[in-house]
């Protein structure tokens, strides 16, 4: 496996596990920043890489009333402060192909939603800014067929590219995570993000938004961990209660730093094993 860049650090390729944290969505400049400075804090306390990431926009709410974020415009200028101010690398979603340029002047990771994995003039799209191009896997497909979305990326140029896990539909308004998928994901050749928190939604099972099982947080973290993903993924906030989404699968921003100590752990022991069995690269 080639690791893949970030900033001042890689993903993959043995390196040791990377974090993406950050807001679901950009709630106001000043918490956007604030937080990422609490976030970087945290993980240079514990030695872990960090990229923050936020969305400028929601587009995929379950209900048409509920709070969508600032906009691409005021988003983007939110996230460049961030990243003036911090230094950090910034990862955002993007869902529409004429959003691709203007975010790739900011962030250094596009994302593509889980729902939109399949929809091609986006992937590709992102895939030309030569970016990062940070790729969840659809609720809906299979590991191994991430291989043809991650063909559309190659195909147009593009192999720095991040395949990220966030569970499987299980009947109405349930997610699971199948521990296989992660050295399925591997098989592709790029590094695995294990999405933790948006693995832990209900998706529609709340009245017109999307539920939760934050109390789950750290046993899924650990297990993927322990399974050899790359980077992990989680939405953070301070107060979740009061987030203005997916406040019911976010990590409290206390909680964070003893569960990054223990994932650090569980992260070099599963590397250990790995390269001894021949295994992990």
């Amino acid at each position: 496996m080639t690791p893949v860049s970030i900033g001042s650090f890689a993903v993959g390729g043995g390196n040791p596990i990377a974090l993406i944290a950050g807001p679901c969505v950009i709630e106001s400049p000043g918490h956007a920043l604030d937080l990422a400075v609490a976030l970087k804090g945290i993980a240079a306390s514990c030695g872990v890489p960090l990229v923050f990431k936020a969305s400028y926009d929601k587009a995929n709410r379950t209900s048409g009333t509920s709070f969508r974020g600032p906009g691409l415009e005021s988003g983007l200028r939110t996230l460049a402060d961030v990243k003036a101010r911090t230094g950090l690398p910034i990862l955002t979603d993007i869902h529409e192909p004429s959003h691709a340029e203007p975010v790739a002047a900011v962030a250094d990771i596009l994302q593509i939603p889980a729902f939109l994995s399949r929809q091609t003039d986006l992937v590709v799209a992102a895939a030309r800014t030569r970016k990062v191009v940070n790729v969840k896997k659809g609720q809906f497909l299979a590991p191994r067929d991430m291989r043809h979305v991650v063909a559309k990326i190659a195909a147009a140029g593009n192999e720095s590219i991040l395949v990220t896990e966030r569970g499987v539909s299980f009947g109405y308004n349930n997610l699971i995570v199948d521990m296989r998928s992660f050295p399925m994901l591997r098989e592709l050749g790029y590094p695995v993000v294990f999405d933790v928190t948006h693995s832990l939604q209900l998706p529609g099972a709340g009245d017109g938004v999307t539920a939760g099982l934050a109390e789950y947080i750290e046993p899924l973290a650990s297990a993927g961990v322990a399974a050899g993903v790359d980077a992990v993924f989680m939405e953070v906030h301070e107060e979740p209660a009061r987030a203005k989404s997916d406040a019911a699968n976010a990590l409290r921003l206390d909680k964070l730093e003893a569960l990054l100590r223990k994932l650090k752990r569980l992260d070099a022991i599963a590397r250990e094993t790995s390269v001894a069995n021949g295994v992990r690269a």
